[in-house]
């Protein structure tokens, strides 16, 4: 695994908690800042003690932290192509005392580093650039354009990466805009199937802007539209059941 020296940005960056507060994240002061999106996506990783999970594009290590926060017994491995944000994950993972159950792999997932062996994870979760590389123009700080448009990457580069490095069986986790399932559902046919759709409603009544997904590498069962989850009350509170995910480290049952 490579690396790098951790600059005075890294040094210097405040932390943020998560999980009420069983999680400290270090992020860049004034660039892309992690919120609740990758919470939502550990909770739906429905991971086991001894199971391997990938966390492709791990930025600075949110969801593989959470997770790991849950579930004590897993090993996470995060994926990420820039080398600052791959710093700030290892920090992180250091931070939470974490670091021996969360590695931080640099690398692409178009040219996957040799340590990532396929067939070798029993779960790949994935927050994914939200925008299409032909429909948004990319902001101008570096960071926030690696998060927020895809880049050579395309999303049906990530599902095919995910279904190579998941065992037979293995499960694919995703959290994603909600006008973008039919590019969803188009990445994952013939590869998975038992797809779960979770909505997550900004407040009651009102339209999903996310979506979490679940699928099975191999799987042949239909597709299943859930409930879902929403954040907030009309008053802008967390709901109980988003407090007990957000801030109680809650899984979220399939």
């Amino acid at each position: 695994m490579s690396g790098v020296s951790p600059g005075p940005e890294l040094e210097a960056a405040p932390c943020d908690f998560l999980l009420n507060g069983r999680v400290r994240l270090a992020q860049p002061e004034g660039g892309y800042r992690a919120a609740i999106d990758p919470v939502f996506l550990a909770a739906i990783t429905d991971a086991r003690d001894g199971d391997r999970v990938l966390d492709v594009g791990t930025g600075t290590g949110a969801a593989a932290l959470c997770l790991a926060a849950r579930v004590a017994g897993a090993l996470v491995v995060g994926l990420e192509q820039r080398a600052d944000a791959a710093a700030f994950a290892r920090r992180n993972a250091a931070l939470n005392g974490l670091a021996e159950r969360v590695r931080v792999v640099e690398g692409d997932l178009l040219a996957p580093p040799p340590e990532l062996r396929p067939g070798s994870f029993d779960r790949v979760m994935m927050n994914p650039p939200y925008l299409r590389a032909d429909g948004a123009s990319p902001p101008p700080d570096p960071w926030k354009a690696a998060a927020n448009v895809e880049g050579a990457a395309r999303l049906p580069d990530w599902l095919r990466f995910a279904d190579a490095m998941l065992k037979p069986r293995g499960m694919v986790t995703l959290v994603h805009r909600a006008d973008r399932i039919d590019d969803i559902f188009d990445a994952l046919r013939g590869r998975f199937g038992g797809l779960v759709l979770v909505p997550l409603w900004p407040k009651a009544g009102q339209e999903a802007k996310r979506v979490l997904v679940a699928a099975r590498k191999g799987a042949r069962t239909p597709a299943r539209l859930t409930a879902g989850v929403t954040v907030h009350g009309a008053d802008g509170a967390y709901t109980a059941e988003a407090e007990r995910i957000l801030r109680g480290a809650g899984a979220l049952a399939l």
